[in-house]
């Protein structure tokens, strides 16, 4: 039987995209060793990765992906960390954790080593609060509660779909401010987590992030990055966006806070500007557009959702660049590869649960 620390083991899956051996889990081993492991790995398929012994895990690596989705593998990402949806789409869990081969494990304030599987699981198994902010931040944690004035009609919140955690030491910037702030690190620690208010977007960073895969699974494509693509790191931020208006759409919750993990390495600023070039000057069109963006009220599922997000992105973005209609074809393959993978299972349902 799972111990207090070790919830939802039959239920969760952790993905992990990498190019290098993953050493970094033995610090990790504590809180993730009774967990199945989902590795992607990006780059040369021919590379051997070595995972520490005793950890459970299936690995897939270019070659694997083509073979299980051919002519549809196009809506993958290669050479970039968004192959990790990949991992999304053969999970056949309920939850999903992923994180990044340079997260180690944080300390909180008083020097204890930081769960951070357990914290966004318990961010996820209790409501979020989209409708009304509730100033004394997460009101269903341990000492927390619902303030004077908050309605009694929303306090029963709404099912939670993402919980997204933050960083210490190295934070998530793009490279202009990494460029001007070389030497800033986070240190602090904020004891909170929040539910974001619907009808407000989020920069969703990928390396620390949990979700309900049935709730919200076919929408967590992180779009085409990479290899022979214009872009690159708009890839977790492109699925939040989605996410977060199809969340809103079916009445579900997005949180952000608690859990911390450390990110141990600085990517590049050089390097990361190429990538986010493009992205710097698009990102003023695409944050308009999903502000707009509205879904529908025969869109019920989120697949649903989705192809219709697709259509939008192809009639509005389009006109910004080629880019986009690539894109919006990519996402449409992308549900398709998904309903392949997983007919009757995750992400066919309605939000209230029942079949489509």
């Amino acid at each position: 039987m799972a111990s207090a620390t070790h919830l939802l083991t039959d239920e969760l899956d952790i993905v992990i995209p990498t190019i290098r051996n993953l050493d970094f889990l033995e610090m990790w081993r504590p809180f993730l060793q009774p967990y199945h492991l989902i590795i992607v790995q990006d780059g040369d398929p021919s590379k051997t990765i070595k995972v520490p012994d005793g950890f459970d895990y299936e690995l897939y690596n270019r070659n694997d992906i083509n073979r299980i989705l051919g002519p549809r593998s196009s809506c993958i990402s290669f050479k970039d960390s968004a192959c990790r949806c990949f991992g999304y789409m053969v999970s056949k869990k309920k939850y999903i954790f992923t994180i990044d081969d340079d997260c180690f494990v944080a300390q909180d304030p008083a020097g204890k080593p930081v769960n951070a599987l357990e914290q966004h699981i318990k961010n996820l198994l209790s409501p979020s609060t989209p409708f009304f902010f509730n100033t004394l931040y997460d009101p269903y944690r341990d000492g927390a509660d619902f303030v004077r004035g908050y309605p009694f009609s929303l306090r029963e919140g709404v099912p939670t779909a993402v919980s997204h955690g933050l960083w210490l030491n190295i934070p998530d910037y793009d490279a202009p401010t990494q460029l001007v702030k070389p030497l800033e690190r986070n240190t602090r620690f904020v004891d909170a987590v929040l539910t974001i208010p619907k009808g407000t977007l989020f920069p969703m960073c990928g390396m620390n992030l949990g979700f309900d895969r049935e709730l919200i699974g076919p929408a967590m494509y992180f779009g085409l990055m990479g290899d022979g693509q214009p872009i690159g790191r708009y890839d977790d931020m492109w699925a939040g966006w989605c996410i977060k208006v199809i969340c809103d759409h079916l009445g579900l919750g997005v949180k952000t806070g608690l859990p911390y993990i450390y990110h141990s390495k600085a990517s590049n600023p050089f390097v990361n500007l190429r990538k986010e070039y493009k992205g710097i000057f698009w990102q003023e069109e695409i944050i308009p557009f999903f502000q707009a963006a509205v879904l529908p009220k025969d869109c019920t599922t989120v697949q649903a959702c989705y192809v219709e997000l697709s259509k939008q992105v192809k009639e509005k973005l389009g006109k910004v660049d080629p880019y986009f209609d690539k894109l919006a074809e990519a996402m449409v393959t992308w549900i398709e590869a998904w309903d392949e993978l997983n007919p009757t299972g995750p992400g066919a349902k309605l939000a209230n649960g029942k079949a489509k």
